[in-house]
């Protein structure tokens, strides 16, 4: 395929490596040092360079830090189970490398706003301002459901599952973009490169399959509910006016937050967009950010 067919950044993404906690962590990062910092951290089966897209509408100078998160992207682990818990303390060991110091900027989208959420609300005087994009929880389970919610995760630990292979990149932008259909190809292109590699003739995804496990621990809400309390930074909670995952939980923000018990939150909707904010409205979820981080200088 022509580069002329593919995304074209307009800032330069570097990489560093970190071994944090038995994996050897990939950091995306973008900026100079010296700029503000902000920590960018990806959803499920995503992974930190498709921020590009909104680094590249930023008008300010930022230093963003996005890490590959365990068993995705660059940061490679060969696990044959992932913990939630697992990633606040690889967040908890980054944080103590680019800024030991001082409490920081978490901008998170779904997976990764759960996380963000959790550690801001466990650890409140290491968090200073709280984007979080899309990542409102899921719905509470039913405990008459345990076993066979282990019998599930028993079954997919003795035969795991494999992700798909796609014949080329341009296969895999497809597949991008019937998730997010109102991304442009040229964004899904240059996704898929980010999130692919060729191997064999095939192009198969930088994700460890043992992430398609159901968790053996099912979701309690209450918990996650009780972490958010306790956030003292500030707060923004961005949403997708189109977002099938509000839907799943019963999170509507044009809805007067219902039942999300984030402290004295704002809250914006993103029209015409769905949950992958950061591939469709790059521009607007940008200019948002900003204006909420830019009072924290």
């Amino acid at each position: 395929m022509s580069n002329d067919n593919i995304y074209k950044a307009r800032k330069q993404r570097r990489t560093a490596q970190h071994p944090i906690r038995g994996v050897d962590y990939q950091v995306n990062l973008w900026g100079d040092q010296g700029d503000p910092l902000f920590v960018f951290l990806h959803g499920w089966g995503d992974c930190g360079a498709t921020f590009q897209f909104v680094i590249d509408e930023l008008q300010k100078n930022w230093f963003v830090v996005a890490p590959d998160m365990r068993g995705f992207g660059g940061s490679k682990a060969d696990a044959d189970s992932f913990w939630f818990p697992d990633y606040l303390a690889d967040l908890d060991r980054l944080l103590g490398i680019y800024s030991p110091d001082t409490p920081v900027r978490l901008v998170g989208h779904s997976m990764g706003a759960n996380i963000a959420g959790l550690y801001a609300g466990s650890l409140p005087e290491r968090v200073s301002a709280f984007a979080n994009v899309e990542g409102f929880g899921l719905k509470d389970s039913n405990p008459a459901d345990a076993p066979q919610n282990y019998r599930r995760w028993l079954e997919g630990v003795r035969e795991p599952s494999a992700f798909s292979t796609y014949a080329d990149f341009s296969g895999l932008a497809k597949r991008i973009q019937k998730n997010s259909p109102r991304m442009t190809a040229l964004r899904a292109e240059f996704a898929a490169r980010c999130w692919g590699y060729d191997a064999g003739g095939r192009v198969h995804l930088h994700a460890n399959a043992r992430h398609k496990l159901p968790n053996a621990v099912m979701y309690r809400r209450g918990e996650s509910e009780a972490c958010w309390r306790q956030i003292t930074a500030k707060i923004l909670l961005i949403g997708g006016g189109d977002s099938e995952f509000q839907r799943a939980v019963d999170a509507r923000l044009d809805s007067g937050n219902l039942d999300l018990p984030f402290p004295n939150a704002g809250s914006v909707i993103i029209d015409d967009a769905g949950h992958m904010l950061h591939f469709e409205a790059p521009a607007a979820l940008a200019e948002h950010l900003e204006s909420f981080l830019a009072k924290t200088l």
